[in-house]
């Protein structure tokens, strides 16, 4: 199975719809147990999948409002013909799990074909590097005076004189850095709708143009850009924040990783997202902080009892067989997922945490089992 990703000649994307809630395993048992015997063993899935010939099945779905959708996806090392027949036998699945369920084929991707697109497109990406890396020294010369005239470019914006570029007024989208060095380095690299705060009270013409235009603040990586960007937050509209890498400062930063930070710039909605979901720490006992430090990683569980005793520690593959035969567990700390499976089970043993890396999207909330993720626990 190792050399399957040499071998797989095509993929089959079959998208599907179930009236009803299912998971991952429902669809992966409906693929291979409504597809069976349809053919003859030459082309039964289970068959073709242990000699590698048909590689792993991926699954992708979402539920909601009863209803669950997603895709099937099937690389296969056969012919085109071969390829077809098992395309429209997984066409012919009728049910998944308990439910009602219709499946349509999407396309057949020719893996080889869209290998030698990504060859070409690669291609032109190494001979434009190469023609940037050879240029004649006479282009050198032409870019660095360039540069220097775009240095002499730099403008006083407002009343309060803020050094600035020449494209603030007509450019639909503004980049707001701390200081005069930040707007010349920008300037070097082309960009010219960039205008300093110079100094950590933020100037009216700042507030004035983030109401008019689309803002992003980019900002030093420090303790000062941090300042900064709370005192902005505060008080101006600002759409997006960029940062310059950790312990850096913008008007220290190369073309590269100016391009870097602005192109990974975040939007201020997300941000204060990400902060409020740091602030919502969960308190935990702290043998289950140290539980989880145990285990990240490992795809194992630790089971504990009700005085946070380590009962047994175990792979999470085994974990649901396990817990049906056990009692006396109170906490499960593992490495995966929970699943709808697991809350029933942790539901019917009476156990007050599941903690784990994610929780399932298609859980339904147990009134006597509480889920936590690593990330939302505090011990």
């Amino acid at each position: 199975m190792s050399s399957q990703s040499f071998t797989v000649k095509y993929v089959i994307k079959a998208n599907f719809e179930v009236e009803g809630i299912v998971e991952r395993p429902d669809v992966i048992g409906a693929v291979f147990g409504q597809t069976e015997g349809l053919f003859g063993s030459e082309l039964d899935l289970r068959e073709l999948h242990k000699t590698g010939r048909v590689g792993r099945i991926e699954i992708e779905l979402k539920s909601e409002k009863d209803r669950t959708k997603g895709k099937i996806i099937i690389p296969t090392s056969l012919d085109r013909v071969s390829t077809a027949i098992i395309a429209a036998s997984i066409e012919s699945i009728e049910r998944i799990g308990p439910c009602k369920a219709r499946v349509w084929l999407e396309k057949i991707e020719d893996v080889r074909e869209a290998k030698r697109k990504a060859i070409i497109e690669r291609a032109k990406e190494i001979l434009h590097q190469w023609n940037l890396e050879k240029q004649p020294e006479t282009e050198e010369i032409f870019r660095e005076v360039s540069e220097i005239l775009r240095v002499s470019r730099v403008q006083k914006y407002g009343p309060e004189n803020l050094t600035a570029g020449p494209d603030i007024d007509s450019a639909k989208e503004i980049i707001i850095v701390e200081g005069r060095a930040d707007v010349i380095n920008l300037l070097k690299v082309g960009i010219q709708n960039v205008i300093a705060l110079e100094g950590v009270k933020i100037p009216e013409t700042i507030i004035k143009l983030t109401k008019e235009k689309e803002a992003t603040a980019f900002l030093d990586g420090d303790r000062g850009g941090d300042l900064i960007l709370k005192e902005l937050l505060q008080v101006a509209n600002i759409k997006y924040v960029a940062r310059a890498p950790k312990g850096k400062e913008v008007e220290d930063l190369n073309a590269r990783e100016i391009e870097e930070a602005l192109k990974n710039k975040v939007p201020v909605e997300e941000l204060l997202k990400r902060k409020k979901r740091k602030r919502r720490k969960i308190l935990v006992p702290k043998e289950i902080g140290e539980a989880v430090k145990k285990l990240e990683g490992t795809r194992e569980a630790i089971l504990l009892d009700k005085n946070m005793n380590e009962i047994k520690r175990l792979p999470v593959s085994e974990l649901a067989d396990k817990l049906k035969d056990m009692d006396n567990v109170d906490t499960v700390v593992f490495d995966g997922v929970i699943t709808q499976r697991l809350v029933d089970i942790a539901s019917e043993k009476n156990i007050k945490y599941l903690v784990a890396v994610r929780i399932s999207d298609v859980i339904k909330q147990p009134l006597n089992v509480k889920l936590l993720t690593f990330n939302n626990i505090s011990d």
